[in-house]
């Protein structure tokens, strides 16, 4: 299975979408958008902004949980990942999503 975003639509009406790995798994979640415009343009927006490096801030959660955001070229806030259980872990999955996100398909589910 290719990468894929999976735009979906909130129990409220609003929209969200992940970015999954070829395995299934979830390495980038998105915020929540009023609109389904909206969101498209943040799947754009993490398609053009992943492949900088400096995009990415590492941090920890508060029990010392490794995780990373991605920022447009704004300083907004675009994803963030799941918590992981090691730095290099972590790291990995920023790698994942500079490999990813540029050519993975959308998955539309809103309908």
């Amino acid at each position: 299975m290719a990468a894929k975003f999976a735009l979906k639509k909130t129990s409220n009406g609003k929209f969200s979408f992940n970015l999954l790995a070829g395995n299934g798994q979830v390495i980038l979640t998105s915020e929540v958008y009023e609109a389904k415009a909206s969101a498209s343009n943040g799947i754009a927006s993490v398609r053009k902004n992943a492949a900088d490096v400096a995009r990415f801030d590492k941090l920890q959660a508060k029990d010392g949980s490794p995780y990373f955001t991605l920022k447009a070229t704004n300083g907004q806030v675009i994803g963030q990942s799941q918590m992981y259980s090691s730095e290099s872990a972590r790291d990995a999955g920023i790698a994942s999503v500079q490999a990813n996100a540029p050519e993975a398909a959308l998955d539309d589910q809103t309908a």
